[in-house]
């Protein structure tokens, strides 16, 4: 069966309700989408936690090398990485338990979506949080 987001009142909810996100490629460059939708969501009052191997830190954040490594609970891993990776990702996000999964636009992978169905963690792929934030 195909993936299917959950329905818009779901996704507004979530972005009412979930406000500590873990982003997932957040880059520590100002040009790159991700700093600029994250720097977004930070500035609309949500945490952002940066979750990338290769920075110290982002937006003057401390980055964690893993979801993993991130303390306390994670209500939303936003992903910015490419669709192939999301199987990992989601396998990592498993562990954490995060109650939503982001893939964010034009990312999306029916692995990933299979890996987290045994799980409460509610999937949204190949949309944009940014977007879908400012449509509220």
């Amino acid at each position: 069966m195909a993936f299917e987001n959950p329905e818009q009142e779901t996704i507004r909810h979530i972005l009412k309700t979930k406000k500590r996100i873990a982003v997932v490629g957040l880059s520590d460059k100002p040009n790159r989408t991700s700093y600029q939708v994250s720097k977004y969501m930070k500035d609309n009052g949500y945490e952002i936690i940066p979750v990338n191997p290769t920075i110290e830190e982002s937006m003057g954040m401390k980055a964690y090398p893993s979801l993993k490594d991130v303390e306390g609970p994670i209500d939303i891993v936003n992903v910015f990485r490419r669709s192939e990776e999301l199987p990992k990702v989601a396998e990592e996000a498993k562990e954490v338990n995060p109650d939503v999964f982001w893939a964010q636009l034009g990312i999306q992978n029916e692995q990933a979506a299979e890996i987290l169905s045994s799980t409460d963690t509610t999937v949204i792929m190949d949309r944009c949080i940014k977007v879908e934030h400012a449509s509220m």
